[in-house]
């Protein structure tokens, strides 16, 4: 992934709670000399390694479980809020109409060996995890014992374990560093004038990363 400095983000922290916030993930893999992406979410436990083990499940079906090549690493990518940013927005439009649209965007990437798991009881383990961290907060939070054992048992039986152990975090936060104070804050006017919570999320990491010590 191409990262000019200005918006590379290497804090391992940060990095992670991203692919916490933003579970749904890209997993990018080599199956029989053809490279393939499959999507699923993914489950961050930062406390099992110095970068984190990421944990999925694939159907049973699904061709990664015999054609994957697990000499090549995979690549993992979360995608965060993103937003298309108009160069009306721009002040300095006014002064020398020397602007272009540009799309501001918050990516991470996961690079690591890949093991596919078959135990149920990993499996198991893994899908109360997912389940308990989305349900979480929920009224009235639905739990896998909800269900009959029986009916839970195929449903295992259908399902192949993933598990990436991270050897390398990129993060790319495109979030107009690169603008002057008065662009930038015209950004975050006109991002905030759109009225949805993808623009209202997106000013709020312009104004955050422009605070940062290495902004113009």
């Amino acid at each position: 992934m191409f990262q000019p400095s200005i918006f590379r983000e290497e804090r391992i922290a940060v990095l992670q709670e991203m692919i916490r916030m933003n579970p749904f993930a890209s997993l990018v893999s080599m199956q029989e000399g053809e490279i393939i992406a499959d999507h699923l979410p993914m489950v961050i436990h930062p406390e099992l390694s110095e970068r984190g083990i990421l944990r999925g499940h694939v159907a049973r079906g699904n061709p990664i479980g015999k054609k994957l090549d697990d000499t090549i690493p995979v690549l993992v990518m979360f995608q965060g809020p993103h937003h298309y940013i108009t160069p009306s927005w721009y002040p300095s439009k006014e002064e020398h109409d020397k602007v272009v649209p540009t799309w501001n965007y918050v990516v991470v990437h996961a690079r690591g060996k890949i093991t596919l798991h078959h135990d149920e009881n990993w499996i198991l383990s893994h899908l109360n995890e997912l389940t308990n961290r989305n349900e979480s907060g929920r009224k009235e939070p639905w739990k896998i014992a909800d269900a009959p054992d029986d009916f839970i048992a195929r449903q295992l039986r259908g399902i192949i374990g993933i598990e990436v152990e991270i050897t390398a975090l990129q993060g790319t936060w495109k979030v107009s560093q690169n603008k002057n104070k008065e662009d930038n804050q015209g950004v975050v006017k006109g991002l905030r004038m759109e009225s949805s919570e993808v623009a209202s999320t997106m000013a709020g990491c312009v104004t955050e990363h422009f605070d940062k010590p290495d902004s113009p």
